[in-house]
This record gives structure tokens, sequence and C-alpha cells, in this order.
């Protein structure tokens, strides 16, 4: 057992329901925590429960609004750590400004080192996330970073389908990795989606693909869905190559803007998401299919309070 006393879990205001769920798994109850505005939009945090010395975990998504959120979870950290907390984990199923992880262009700032600064500025102890952008993200924190990974929910989803003549699809060369694990776990083809981004608004160009498609039922693959526009124009690219038919699957929904009708007009058969964000607002169409994060990020909560190995969790699979 960890020198800790019991465990907390403390849900900030982005995603209540899968915070829930996650304590439902773990078999207690979600911690007491006061959580509002005032009128001049500054945040209150005031934890209505003793959690000196206990190991305390706060789970808060980087939803939007996404700087509300990252405020309110350094808010938490900071009533946490002011609190006496024995240990502070700060759970964040999606890390949002993961896009920004390097200077790609003059005079632009490294924004995801910037969040992860003020999170152990704040007072954290450690990490837990899902999927991060890019994995060189862990090291910019310098506190313990546990980054899990939603890719074997989506093998086993995938896998209950049976769909023959399956090719799986990297969306551009930086989902190469995570769609070369699916399509491993799967045991069929990879291929690679060659892109261009044009500048920042969103707009991407699709150039070419590399591998197998023509005839073939495609699985594209990625960390994120934003607006959706990439996923559009890998799909018409698909569909101009000869695919009969098109799945996708994502750790993160975004869904931004009109992300939704865009896929629900689309060719897409299925959306395969997980639930590391609340879809509450998104109305999301029929042809999405929600997988829950919660066992995941419940047992490696239970892991790390217990002081167990949470890499065994994958070696497990």
């Amino acid at each position: 057992m960890a020198d800790y006393k019991e465990l907390r879990v403390l849900s900030g205001t982005s995603h209540i329901k899968l915070t829930d769920s996650i304590c439902a798994y773990l078999g207690i109850s979600n911690g007491r925590i006061n959580i509002h505005k005032f009128a001049n939009d500054n945040t209150f945090v005031q934890i209505e429960e003793n959690i000196r010395e206990r190991d305390v975990f706060i789970v808060q998504p980087f939803s939007n609004p996404v700087n509300d959120k990252i405020m309110e979870t350094l808010i938490m950290i900071d009533a946490a750590k002011r609190a006496s907390a024995g240990r502070i984990t700060t759970v964040i199923p999606y890390f949002a400004y993961g896009r920004t992880d390097k200077k790609d262009q003059p005079r632009v700032p490294i924004t995801a080192r910037l969040i992860a600064d003020l999170i152990s500025t704040a007072g954290a102890n450690r990490v837990l996330t899902i999927d991060l952008h890019a994995g060189q993200i862990q090291g910019f924190f310098n506190i313990p970073v546990d980054e899990l990974t939603a890719v074997p929910i989506l093998i086993r989803y995938i896998k209950q389908k049976n769909l023959s003549n399956l090719v799986v699809v990297a969306v551009d060369m930086g989902a190469t990795k995570r769609a070369r694990n699916v399509a491993a776990g799967l045991n069929v083809p990879l291929a690679i989606m060659e892109k261009r981004r044009i500048g920042n608004d969103d707009t991407t160009e699709a150039l070419n693909i590399i591998g197998e498609v023509e005839g073939k039922i495609a699985l594209t693959v990625d960390d994120e869905l934003d607006t959706g526009g990439s996923l559009i124009a890998t799909i018409n690219a698909l569909k101009n190559k000869g695919v009969t038919e098109i799945y996708s699957c994502v750790t993160h929904g975004v869904l931004s803007g009109s992300a939704t009708s865009k896929i629900a007009d689309s060719s897409l058969r299925e959306l395969i998401i997980t639930d590391t964000l609340p879809l509450d607002d998104k109305n999301p169409s029929e042809k999405i299919t929600v997988l829950s994060v919660a066992p995941l990020l419940g047992e490696a909560i239970h892991r790390i309070h217990n002081g167990l190995s949470v890499g065994a969790m994958f070696n497990e699979e």
C-alpha cells in the first residue's frame, strides 16, 4: 500500500458524468466540492470534506471553454494543496493545446509546455492522461506523467464488427505510430495519408495515399477529431481511390463547430470515439459511437493509489 490515507476523487465542472463513472468503478463516492463563478467571472472553489493526508485525484478534461477549464483546474489543485492533501494527481483525460508542442513558425509559443509548468507550479504531484497529441509532451512536466492509451478499447470494439478486407489508414504522418498499433492489433495492413496543412485555419489538403486501399474497407485512425475538415478530406480521397466503406476511430471527440453535421452528411459509415470529452451539447449523429474510458482511468487510479504498476495494464491486454 502507498503511504497516503484513503482515496478521494474530485471532479471539476468539465465532465462530472465521467468522474461519476470512474467513482462507480472504484466503489467510492465522488468527493464533495463547491465550484461556481462570481458575477465578475472569478472562479470560486471550496472542497467540502477533509482531505488532509488523503490521496487526491482531480478529474478535469480541458474541454470547451478550454481556458476556463484550465484555470478552474489550477484553482482546484491550489485548494487541495492548501487543504494539506497528501498527494495530488491531476487526471486530464484530454490535454488541450497538445498541438502547440513545438515552434513550427516564427515567434509562436510552446503552449503545451506553459500549461505543464502551470500545473506543476499550482502544486500537482503527478499527472494522469490519455493519448497525448505528441508523446514528448510528457517531458514538458517536471513531475511524473502516466499516459494511458485508448487504443486497446478501440481495437476490441472493431474486432467485434468482424470487418473483412480491412485496411487501417493513418490520417497523416503524425498518426502513423498510433495507426500502426491499431493495424497490428487487428492484424491488417496499414496505409498512410500524406497531406499538407494550409495556414492556421484548420484547412488541409490531402495529397497522396501510401499503400493499397482499392476495394477494401478503410478504418482511419487519429488521436482527436476537431472540426472534421481533415477527416472529410481523407474520406473523399479514400473514396476516389476505390474504398468500399469507411470507418473512423479517434480517442478524443472534440467536435468543434459543425463537425457533427459534417460527419452526418458524409459517406462515413461510423465514427468511434471515447468519452474523454463531454458530448452532451454536441448533438452527436447516429453515426457516432461513444466508448467509455472510465474503467481505464478507474483501474489506473486504483493502481497509482496502491503503488501498483500502471504499465502492466497494457501488458495484460
